[in-house]
């Protein structure tokens, strides 16, 4: 039997942030969330989208728990006082599903000097996930989820010598490399969570072909003849956003899935949410190498074992 959001348990108590929740994946993500329960921050940039797509999900489920949080990816300062007003609200993180994303803009830079789709996709999702380790290590059975997708397969680990492809730019390349290192924040991560034994929990996800905001935001920038071919291809093969978000949503809630476990449709581009197999996993050299160009670009660490160390001193001063 397929996998779908009644197989969802019981998630009352529990606090979830996903990002980009105003549409698409994270919109859809945000609404099974609230539906079983949770108290979810929508964390997004677009505040009036997002006041839509709180009356959407609250149409659906009268009784949700939902908060807006204003986050601009793009921006580190954007990000730090979106992750503030978090640690002030919350004394638990359960879920932190790191969706939100561009894919194949022309190179650009963000407030904070870096290229769009690297500053959105993983900058900003890393220093949200530093900013908010304190919360998630505390949280029993915390889990991160990030967003991959088929791209990974075209992208390469992150050179530490020019992150940003600023000597040889290529759309599809960068947005390939976001994708595959999104992958490996996961798998790293959930190697942190294991060395402090953690029950935490670290996975990623890929929605397949789904037709959401990400797909019409590339199209908007597509010539004419990849704008009808990209439309032809959704029309035969896209998943609705409610059908595409599953894979992550069974990520951030099956009770069997296994931490650095991967989750897509079953065939590749549609299908029901299985555990994936990780073609290409990421080695520890991929790895090192996302570490490094996190740290060096947004001044930010993600370092476990010292967030616990540094939480429990702080408790200990509190008492």
């Amino acid at each position: 039997m397929s996998w779908s959001t009644n197989d969802i348990p019981d998630l009352s108590g529990k606090t979830a942030v996903v990002t980009g929740a105003n549409g698409g994946l994270g919109l859809a993500s945000a609404k099974a969330l609230a539906g079983k329960g949770a108290q979810v921050v929508m964390a997004v940039r677009n505040q009036t989208k997002a006041m839509g797509a709180r009356e959407e999900i609250l149409a659906a489920h009268p009784n949700a728990a939902l908060e807006l949080v204003a986050l601009d990816l793009a921006s580190q300062a954007s990000v730090r006082t979106a992750a503030e007003e978090i640690l002030t609200g919350h004394d638990r993180l359960d879920i932190l599903m790191c969706n939100a994303g561009v894919m194949a803009l022309p190179h650009g830079p963000t407030e904070d000097g870096f290229d769009t789709q690297l500053g959105i996709n993983v900058l900003g999702h890393w220093a949200l996930v530093s900013h908010l380790l304190p919360l998630i290590v505390s949280t029993p059975g915390a889990r991160v989820v990030t967003l991959s997708s088929l791209a990974q397969h075209q992208g390469r680990p992150l050179d530490p010598a020019d992150p940003h492809m600023r000597k040889n730019f290529d759309t599809w390349a960068m947005y390939g490399a976001t994708k595959l290192a999104m992958r490996h924040l996961a798998v790293g991560l959930q190697q942190q969570f294991d060395a402090a034994g953690l029950d935490a929990k670290a996975l990623s996800a890929q929605p397949g072909s789904t037709d959401s905001d990400l797909q019409i935001g590339h199209t908007a920038h597509s010539s004419g003849g990849r704008r009808g071919r990209l439309a032809t291809f959704m029309g035969r093969h896209g998943m609705s956003p409610d059908r595409g978000a599953l894979s992550q949503l069974r990520a951030a809630t099956d009770p069997r899935a296994p931490g650095g476990g991967f989750y897509g449709p079953r065939w590749a581009v549609a299908g029901p949410p299985v555990r994936r197999p990780l073609l290409r996993p990421g080695s520890d050299a991929a790895i090192r190498t996302l570490w490094q160009v996190g740290r060096t670009q947004t001044g930010l660490p993600i370092d476990v074992t010292n967030t616990i160390t540094g939480h429990a001193v702080q408790e200990g001063r509190s008492r």
